[in-house]
Formats: C-alpha cells, structure tokens, sequence
C-alpha cells in the first residue's frame, strides 16, 4: 500500500469532477492532504460551510496536521512558493512515498527527499 499525498491543485480537480480520474482509481492506498487545501477549495468555489460535499470530500482522506514545524520547514524552502513549501513538508511529515500535483514547477524537482513527485500513477 502506497502512502499519495494530494497537492492543493490535485486534490482541487478531483474533488471538482475536473479531471477524468476519480477516488476510486486510488482505493487501494493510503491517501493524504493538508487542510491548507481545504481552505483553498473553499475559497476559490466559495463554498459556505457547513457543506456536506466538502465533509464527504475528506472521507477517504488523512489530514496532515499543519503546525509550528511545517511552517518554519516550509519557510525555509525548497522553492520561493510559501504554499508550495507547505504542501511539500505536509507530504514529507506524513511519511508519503507519492506527492501527486500538477504543478509544472514541483514536477520539475521530481524529489523532495525521498517523497517522488508526479503529475499520474
């Protein structure tokens, strides 16, 4: 079982029906996001809560706990994208094998540490 976390942009397409893969083409690993995507789902749809479409969102979902250390990490690098650094040290603190975006950028790493950047399975 593979341990995929969700970047911001990922996880915004899935949940939006934005893109031709669904939840369940990722049933047999463990999945991860950071509430830090949560809060920008919900702001770029201007979802009001409580909405029953975002809690059902998270269902099959780990929340990464977003504290002191990821910031001060994420403050530090690797890229110059604060949001981006969060996402990254998220992934890396929950131990994840997958780090899945569609950010060209973050593709362009292909690592962070031992977490594997990709666009796909």
């Amino acid at each position: 079982m593979v341990k995929i976390f969700f970047d911001a942009n990922f996880y915004i397409s899935l949940v939006e029906q934005r893109t031709a893969i669904d939840l369940d083409y990722f049933k047999s690993h463990i999945l991860f996001v950071s509430p830090l995507s949560i809060a920008i789902l919900t702001y770029l749809y201007k979802y009001q809560v409580p909405n029953q479409k975002l809690i059902t969102s998270l269902d099959d979902f780990h929340l990464v706990t977003l504290d002191q250390e990821i910031i001060y990490a994420a403050l530090d690098g690797p890229t110059s994208d604060l949001e981006d650094n969060i996402q990254l040290h998220s992934a890396f603190e929950a131990e994840c094998d997958l780090f899945l975006t569609e950010d060209k950028r973050l593709l362009s790493l292909k690592f962070f540490g031992k977490l594997k950047i990709i666009s796909n399975l």
